[in-house]
């Protein structure tokens, strides 16, 4: 009766963060993969093939959609691992392993593609060949998450020291369309790291030379990248000089505007990341952070996806009236 109690409330989306018709359609993409990567598993520890029928020997105390709901609980609220194995009443080891399990393969799948059931979107190359043949204008914005301080005496501790927050926190940048629908997060680095720093070491730039189609719309931090590609990237306008008259500083406040107007929906896109406790503030290892946060993304993804595309209306300067000066 506990455990039937236990999945009845951890399959709401108040606490799983997915709606159950996902979750359904999570459990029929997963539970292949993980029974392959389990009897992979167990092949190699016997040794060879297994000398018993399957479904011989002890029985699981927590079976795959336990699992799964499970893992999707702890993402969505970062509950502990001996919370959870007090709901589903199982050892906290049995919580651990199931976790461990399971969220590489939520990390695994990939971001799902507005209008395109069934593709995927797994590596940068993938985003930017998406865009170009869509006609997709990307959205691109990094975001930091709060980490724990590593211990003194460690080696690269001021690596993570972010010179924004101040904070020892770990990047990512998040790739999106001009509805905020999550296309691709990734390019995880230390807090120290800049966003143009990410741009060169992760392939970026490099993408941008060989789709040279794919438009971008960026923030102030991405200014060398549209230095690089002005005809690509599209980034405020600078400030104009204190002695312009009043008509060119008004121009350049709507250009302004419109542009962040542009692109504020990948803000948005990574306000819906922070919804879910693990990225408001990382207390897990480090070495995790990469697979966890991929694992959410792909979930917000999912949702993003089913949004209808809206019909773009367009942001160019129009003139009321000719006039004579």
């Amino acid at each position: 009766m506990k455990l039937t109690w236990a999945r009845t409330a951890c399959s709401h989306p108040a606490l799983s963060g997915v709606s159950r018709a996902h979750f359904g359609d999570l459990l029929q993409e997963l539970a292949p993969r993980w029974t392959a990567v389990r009897e992979s598993a167990l092949h190699e520890r016997r040794g060879g093939a297994r000398r018993r029928a399957a479904g011989a020997g002890r029985k699981q105390k927590l079976v795959f959609p336990d699992r799964l709901l499970a893992t999707l609980v702890h993402l969505r609220l970062g509950l502990p691992h001996a919370a959870l194995a007090e709901l589903f009443d199982v050892d906290r080891s049995t919580i651990s392993t199931a976790i461990r399990e399971v969220r590489p393969l939520l990390a695994a799948r990939g971001f799902a593609v507005p209008d395109r059931r069934g593709l995927r979107l797994r590596t940068l190359e993938d985003v930017f060949a998406c865009a170009e043949a869509e006609g997709v204008d990307l959205r691109i914005d990094g975001t930091e998450v709060q980490v724990r301080r590593p211990k003194a005496g460690r080696a690269g501790r001021k690596a993570f020291v972010s010179g924004k927050k101040r904070q020892n926190t770990i990047k990512t940048t998040t790739f999106s369309d001009h509805q905020g629908r999550t296309l691709f997060s990734g390019v995880t680095r230390p807090g120290r790291v800049h966003d143009q720093t990410a741009v060169r070491t992760e392939g970026i730039a490099e993408q941008f030379r060989l789709r040279p189609n794919v438009k971008v719309e960026v923030d102030e931090g991405y200014r060398g990248l549209a230095n690089e590609f002005p005809h690509q990237v599209s980034a405020p306008p600078r400030k104009p000089k204190d002695d312009v008259c009043d008509g060119e500083r008004r121009a350049w406040r709507e250009q302004r505007r419109r542009q962040s107007s542009a692109r504020i929906c990948v803000e948005h896109t990574n306000a819906e990341y922070k919804q879910w406790r693990p990225l408001q503030r990382y207390t897990g290892r480090r070495e995790d952070y990469d697979e966890t946060h991929r694992a959410i993304a792909g979930l917000v993804s999912d949702r993003s996806a089913r949004r209808a595309t809206r019909r773009r209306t367009s942001t160019e300067l129009v003139p009321v009236r000719t006039t004579t000066c």
